[in-house]
């Protein structure tokens, strides 16, 4: 995994994670600062994050298609970076619920929980970081700890914030526009965590 031809992959990667980590900042100015027209206005910035990351993995599975040889395999090159990939799309997904089901109002609730995407993503950029050098620095193995214990969190504020909805809301509409706002905050977690579990398995197979 030495050669310098390889560093294309993980720069990609890298960059890619980072743009994960910036539509998590985005969401957390959002929603901290929170009015409908904000929202509305915010969107495009948002979907630009998202174009800039879709872009970067279409480029390296051209780059991909006429490689000769890889630093992993192909097939785990283009699992990282769908799931990397993933991650901006699910963030993307949160707020163009608040946007599409014009959420007036934004439950407190939701902030801890933006909050802790912000840290997520960012363990992630770092695991990326790491990936390249993973035979000399074991520092890797933190970071998938330390992204596996944050979807932890984010699952056990998901099952309270479902219960407190459902025990409290007395409009039904609230009811399945929050549910869904808050599964879309939960698979955002997961995908990190997706993230964490392809680079595991990378490390695995080529140890």
């Amino acid at each position: 995994m030495s050669r310098k031809s390889d560093q294309y992959y993980f720069d990609t990667f890298l960059k890619c994670a980072n743009f994960a980590y910036e539509a998590s900042q985005l969401l957390n100015e959002v929603v901290n600062d929170y009015t409908p027209d904000r929202v509305s206005n915010l969107t495009d910035k948002m979907h630009e994050i998202e174009h800039n990351a879709d872009h970067e993995k279409h480029e390296m599975t051209e780059v991909l298609i006429k490689a000769f040889v890889t630093p992993i395999e192909r097939e785990d090159i283009m699992e990282l970076a769908h799931n990397i990939d993933n991650m901006v799309d699910r963030i993307e997904d949160v707020l163009m619920r608040l946007y599409c089901d014009n959420i007036q109002k934004i439950r407190p609730e939701i902030l801890p929980i933006c909050e802790l995407l912000i840290q997520n993503t960012n363990e992630v950029v770092e695991l990326i970081k790491d990936l390249p050098k993973f035979k000399k620095n074991a520092e890797f193995k933190e970071h998938i700890v330390n992204i596996n214990t944050m979807e932890g969190k984010a699952d056990v504020m998901f099952i309270d914030n479902m219960r407190n909805l459902h025990v409290h809301e007395k409009d039904a509409l609230q009811v399945l526009v929050w549910r869904d706002i808050f599964n879309c905050l939960e698979r955002c977690h997961d995908a990190c965590e997706d993230v964490a579990s392809s680079v595991e398995k990378i490390v695995l197979k080529n140890a």
